[in-house]
């Protein structure tokens, strides 16, 4: 079950990385926010590392399996930020990302 797990978080993981790059082209004429995203995804991964570490601290008979399912939980949802991200419309004052070309 673990691998299982493993191969989860890893494929999740994937996507995350493919669209944390995108992310940085479309920010690639904005060394600021280039900046503060790369601060903020480094922060990110140290709180979901935390978190997990966190969560699997519980005992019983499934606790090796609380850290990758807690890292692919947490992985989707930043997954579902970056998406958003990358819908952002021109003009939205809201979203730190450009708009597609």
């Amino acid at each position: 079950m673990n691998d299982c797990f493993g191969k989860v978080f890893k494929k999740a993981d994937a996507e995350l990385n493919k669209l944390y790059k995108e992310i940085r082209a479309r920010l690639k004429d904005d060394a600021d926010t280039t900046r503060l995203l790369v601060a903020t995804q480094k922060a990110w991964i140290s709180y979901r590392d935390a978190e997990c570490a966190f969560q699997a601290t519980g005992g019983g008979s499934i606790a090796g399996l609380a850290y990758p399912i807690c890292q692919a939980a947490l992985t989707r949802s930043r997954i579902k930020d970056f998406k958003g991200y990358l819908k952002c419309q021109e003009g939205d004052t809201n979203c730190p990302v450009p708009a597609a070309n």
